[in-house]
């Protein structure tokens, strides 16, 4: 009888999101914290921000802040409002539905929201 050793499973899961007409891997799901956002470039220069809400669901926004032009709502305070997540920006405060990407807080404003799966 010979004996077999079994390699533990190496495949990461994935945080994937739709940019366009596929799904494009961005990050090991590793690398998201509930509440905390991380930024990531896209094959074409974009920055998106992701998050996952603190019930690991997850989302990603453009990273853009519109009201100043910086790179910065993966930096922003996750909370929620009527149910819903937001990020608020660290510079303005101004708030973005993660799901939508529209602006709480100006009607008028909103950021680009994509399609999310884990995989």
């Amino acid at each position: 009888m010979t004996a077999t050793t079994l390699a533990p499973a190496t495949t990461e899961v994935l945080i994937q999101l739709r940019p366009a007409d596929e799904w494009l891997a961005v990050c090991p799901l590793s690398r998201l914290t509930p509440g905390r956002g991380v930024a990531a470039l896209l094959p074409d220069g974009r920055q998106v921000a992701l998050f996952l809400d603190r019930d690991g669901a997850p989302y990603a926004i453009d990273n853009r802040d519109p009201f100043t032009g910086a790179q910065v709502l993966a930096r922003g305070l996750v909370g929620s409002a009527a149910g819903r997540p937001f990020v608020a920006s660290p510079l303005l405060k101004q708030r973005f539905d993660l799901s939508t990407g529209r602006c709480l807080d100006d009607e008028s404003v909103a950021v680009a929201a994509y399609e999310v799966r884990v995989a």
